[in-house]
């Protein structure tokens, strides 16, 4: 019993991976440029807020250690 389970988790794995590739399309030019332009966006929001941060934090550890 417990080995039929065992072999059934891997079968439905990978039964549901092929029919989400099949599904699965290639964006097309203007899709891609969107997806592009998204990412780099959240790339300069994250390094804009760590630099924020490191901004702040530089100081106050300074405080802290003299």
């Amino acid at each position: 019993m417990a080995g039929s389970k065992l072999m059934e988790y891997p079968q439905e794995f990978i039964k549901e991976g092929t029919v989400f590739l099949r599904r699965c399309n290639k964006p097309n030019e203007k899709e891609y440029l969107k997806i592009i332009q998204t990412v780099g966006a959240g790339f300069l929001v994250m390094g804009a807020i760590g630099y924020i941060v490191k901004l702040i934090h530089i100081p106050i550890r300074h405080l802290i250690t003299v």
